[in-house]
């Protein structure tokens, strides 16, 4: 496993020093980060059609990041791959993910997506790097719930579109030898188990159709995101390390009651200070052999991000584990096909 690293997008802003990728970047590193994830939807922080097209800017790139004492982990076009698939319901609240001239017009901003992650997977392959983060968008989670009850075959109807639109994408990555890691994540069709494996079975087992595991979105789910990793391990190829905690009370549970984040049952919190069992998560994780990036992505409902980046990168080091090259009882004896026959009774 590789880290510390961090997710850049809850940083970048207009106020120094995380008004420019430069600046920020040299900031993560003096907080101990050893990489950073970049928003290909900030401008701040990367062109993205010209790091799909000119080598040179990527080198450049990953120059002014290793000048600044960081690597690039991995590119994200979260707020992109959302609109691959929007629901009308969501059309005012995602044409701000959009650029303007396409607020409006959602075939228009559907196309737009689209491009934007075959940019994404070209730009990833001159970075260098071997994964790539995003969300799957949605077009069943207004009908999450089973009230009025569903037609037969709108859940099937909604997941086979989403397949179609997505299965060109995979094949896209494919050709540039990278991995999709989709985030898991409540308001995506793909938020749990269940409809990572619905998504999968549409694109058929497609190699590229990955996860990007982060445990604070199944904590508030009340899913058990230790046995996540034990099902999924050989898809999971990105790592957000993020805390959440989840208190339910005799007035709300998982679904919050419409209340501001403070206030709900199921809050995200600074790492340490929420429920996620994050001993277990790298054991686990370094069991299966993840050999990608740990990367905080700062969301909390109380702590100021600076802080809670400062605090990141000691506790994500504290947590990484680097695994045995050897049994620990090897001293106690070697191999001896012979005795192994005789201490059977076959010989």
């Amino acid at each position: 496993m590789k880290g510390p690293a961090v997710f850049l997008a809850q940083f970048m802003g207009d106020a120094a020093p995380f008004d420019t990728l430069p600046s920020a970047a040299r900031w993560m590193a003096d907080a101990g980060y050893v990489g950073i994830q970049i928003p290909t939807w900030d401008s701040r922080c990367i062109d993205l059609a010209q790091a799909a097209e000119s080598q040179d800017y990527c080198d450049e790139l990953a120059g002014t990041c290793r000048e600044a004492g960081v690597e690039i982990t991995e590119l994200s076009t979260h707020l992109q791959g959302q609109l691959v698939a929007v629901h009308p319901a969501y059309d005012a609240q995602f044409d701000a993910f959009a650029p303007d001239a396409l607020k409006g017009k959602p075939a228009e901003r559907q196309a737009w997506a689209v491009e934007q992650l075959h940019l994404a997977a070209k730009a990833s392959r001159r970075l260098g790097l071997d994964a790539h983060a995003s969300f799957s968008g949605a077009l069943a989670w207004p009908y999450l719930y089973p009230w009025p009850q569903r037609p037969p075959g709108l859940v099937e109807e909604a997941f086979g579109e989403l397949a179609k639109r997505w299965r060109p994408i995979l094949d896209a990555f494919d050709e540039q030898g990278v991995d999709l890691a989709y985030e898991i994540h409540p308001g995506e069709d793909l938020h749990d188990g269940v409809t990572f494996e619905r998504f999968l079975a549409g694109v058929d087992n497609h190699p590229r159709a990955n996860i990007l595991y982060d445990p604070s979105h199944y904590v508030l789910q009340a899913l058990d995101y230790l046995a996540f990793i034990d099902i999924y391990h050989e898809r999971i190829r990105m790592f957000h390390v993020k805390d959440a905690e989840l208190n339910p009370t005799g007035r709300s549970g998982v679904y919050g009651g419409f209340q501001d984040w403070v206030d709900r049952p199921g809050r995200f919190r600074s790492l340490g200070d929420g429920q996620v069992d994050f001993g277990a998560i790298f054991s686990k994780l370094t069991q299966y052999g993840y050999a990608g990036w740990a990367v905080l992505e700062w969301e909390c409902c109380l702590k100021h991000p600076e802080d809670g980046a400062r605090e990141g990168a000691p506790f994500i080091a504290a947590h990484m584990i680097r695994k045995a090259d050897k049994a620990f009882d090897d001293f106690a004896g070697g191999s001896d096909p012979a005795l192994n026959r005789a201490m059977l009774g076959l010989d």
